[in-house]
């Protein structure tokens, strides 16, 4: 997870290299530690598929900075209305350990077909999860956002001793 003046200079630096006529808007960059999603508006003309082969080239391009400077792949996305395709973006694969109960569950998604495996059972639980509670989660990660911060204003504990003067009583 990134802290917020990281996700501010990583927007910043999107917007700074992408060519004005790929988004109408950039909406949001947000990053995880395997991808960068890169999400803007294109006029209501545009297909999502007009969107991508016309400006194809110049995302790579992008792209390709970004992931040699930032170390992760870039996934883009086009909003378009209320809704929001994303494209070219990662599938990690996310190793747990699960209790029978756990399984059951989704055990029975699959069964009623509501997923084809246990994989996607899994994913379908934390995407309702995560609709369910985006505000919870949005204050989570502000908490975490404070908690990097204060961090960083802590003392320096690298084990250079305190060379403040003593007091002389």
């Amino acid at each position: 997870m990134i802290t917020v003046e990281q996700g501010e200079q990583l927007r910043a630096w999107f917007a700074e290299r992408l060519p004005v006529d790929v988004y109408e808007s950039l909406v949001s960059v947000t990053a995880d530690r395997e991808e960068i999603t890169v999400v803007g508006t294109v006029a209501a003309t545009e297909s999502v598929g007009e969107f991508r082969e016309r400006t194809r080239d110049r995302r790579i391009e992008v792209a390709r900075e970004a992931e040699e400077l930032y170390r992760r792949k870039v996934a883009w996305g086009v909003r378009t209305g209320g809704e929001t395709t994303l494209f070219t973006h990662l599938a990690v694969p996310v190793m747990t350990r699960l209790r029978q109960s756990e399984r059951q569950v989704l055990d029975t998604l699959v069964a009623g077909g509501v997923a084809r495996s246990r994989a996607d059972a899994l994913a379908w639980c934390v995407r309702l999860v995560g609709r369910n509670t985006e505000a919870w989660l949005a204050d989570l990660r502000g908490s975490l956002a404070e908690v990097h911060r204060v961090r960083a204003q802590g003392p320096d504990v690298s084990g250079e001793p305190d060379t403040a003067p003593s007091d002389p009583e």
